[in-house]
Order: structure tokens, then sequence, then C-alpha cells
């Protein structure tokens, strides 16, 4: 099932594959809710007069109580950097800002709140700049960047160098999973820059 604040093209894909129905939503069922479309002429042509999506106000799609009647919810969203204590910044690189709050908060609460549900922040572990430079995107602590959602809301992180759980996690276990998933260029730096904060101890060190 589908209920989304963004439709895409994946989701069209997945449609046509017969892997998206709705069946088994408890609300809407049968419908792919979405509160704006954006992608190619193909989403388009698919949502036009298809019975099978429905577009709804903001304030439904993402009110988490919403979100909450739907069991077994798995909300994705991205994020441009996380910090070691898990902190969660997805519209700033560093002090300028590039993007909106969105409904991340919104789907991180209704997730939790959804039996059986669950959170993914999907980030790559490391970005390449322009001049060719790798940079970490999980960092020590943040410098002015904007916190989008709060360390308390970061349930499961994942790269792909793995998936770390943060949930009811203590400060060191969340530095420590967070540099377990971090990519291996960073990891001694970060361990380091933990040690220094007073959120490691080497005796933990698993990764």
């Amino acid at each position: 099932g589908v209920h989304t604040e963004m439709y895409v093209d994946a989701f069209v894909d997945i449609a046509r594959a017969g892997k998206i129905n709705g069946s088994k939503k408890a609300i809407d069922r049968g419908r792919q809710v979405f509160a704006f479309a954006a992608g190619t002429q193909k989403l388009y042509d698919y949502i036009k007069e298809n019975p099978a999506v429905m577009a709804a106000p903001v304030n439904y799609t993402n009110d988490a109580r919403t979100i909450a009647q739907i069991d077994n919810f798995m909300s994705i969203n991205n994020a441009v950097d996380l910090d070691l204590t898990g902190q969660i910044n997805a519209e700033s690189a560093g002090t300028k800002h590039i993007s909106g709050t969105g409904g991340q908060v919104d789907f991180l609460t209704g997730a939790a709140m959804s039996k059986g549900g669950k959170s993914f922040i999907c980030v790559a572990s490391s970005r390449v700049g322009k001049d060719g430079v790798r940079t970490s995107n999980i960092v020590p602590h943040f410098n002015g960047e904007i916190v989008t959602s709060p360390r308390s809301q970061a349930y499961y992180v994942a790269t792909e160098q793995g998936v770390a759980n943060l949930a009811g996690r203590t400060t060191w276990e969340r530095a420590e999973g967070l540099i377990a998933i971090a990519h291996p260029q960073f990891r001694e730096e970060l361990i380091a820059e933990a040690e220094k904060m007073h959120i490691w101890r080497r005796s933990n060190k698993s990764c």
C-alpha cells in the first residue's frame, strides 16, 4: 500500500508490477494516497482519472493520527546528514538553507504510533563534491545545520554500509551504531571526535 506526501515514478513501476494494490490498508483501501505528485509524463498519465490513486489535502496525508491508523506502516525519509547523537538534518547544507522541513517529522511520528510501524532515515554514508573530495554524511556534531528531526525520533538509520537501530539507545550506543554504518574512510576520525565529546568508550568498539 501507499500513503505518502509525494508521489513519484517509482510507485508507478511498483504498482504496474503488481506489488501495490492497497488491499491490506486499514483506511483508503485500494487507493494509493498522496498530497502531491511530481515526475515524468509516465507518472501523470498513470494518475490521470485513475481510481487506484487519490490526491488528498496535506493536512490529511501528513497527519500523524491518519498515518497511525495504517498497521505496519513503514516511513522512508532522506537526510542531508546526521550527527553522532542521531539528530537529523534534511534541509540545509551547512548554514545554507536548501529545502523545507516537509513531512519528515509527521511521518516519523505516525510510523512510531502505527501498530507494527517502523521509520527509516535513508542516506548515503558519504558524498563526493564537485572538487572530487569525499565528505562523510555522518558527522560528529552540527555546526549551524538545521535540525529537521530530533534525535528522539531517529529510529532506523540506513546507509549502504548497513542499518543502525537508534530507538531507546544511550548516547554512546547511538554513536557506536552510526559510526558502524559510516563510510569506512571516516570511522577512525569519527571515533576520535566522539572520544573528545566523551560519548565513546574505546572498550565498546565494534565497528
